[in-house]
């Protein structure tokens, strides 16, 4: 079921891919100067009411605790800056990447509040 979602998110990051150019160089809308870390780049993100859900690549390490989510307000709406504080150095990758997620608590958002990503999107390896 879980490969099942995440071909489905992969299929719709294509589609979203194709609808602009070079989606994978599109410079970020939120300055990323003076973040901790690395810009992350997802494999797809999806939002419910109360909660916020990433699939990034990993080595087989990766780990909530290595990533950052950095929220920005701008215009009422929340823009999300995923941060790599950890390099994963293992040598067991993730073909389809781990899911990480946060709740709009931990993340000082209101329920059902406007999010988007300021992250560029990176189909997985196959």
């Amino acid at each position: 079921m879980k490969r099942a979602a995440i071909a489905r998110m992969v299929l719709i990051l294509a589609a979203a891919a194709s609808m602009t150019a070079c989606a994978g160089t599109v410079a970020p809308t939120v300055s990323t100067a003076g973040m901790p870390g690395a810009l992350e780049p997802v494999h797809a993100a999806a939002f419910t009411r109360d909660e916020a859900v990433f699939w990034v690549s990993s080595n087989g390490c990766t780990r909530k605790e290595d990533l950052i989510p950095i929220v920005t307000i701008q215009g009422g709406d929340a823009i999300i800056t995923l941060r790599r504080l950890d390099e994963d150095t293992c040598r067991d990758p993730e073909i389809e990447g781990v899911e990480v997620k946060w709740s709009f608590e931990e993340l000082g958002l209101a329920p059902g509040q406007a999010v988007s990503v300021n992250n560029p999107y990176q189909l997985p390896q196959t």
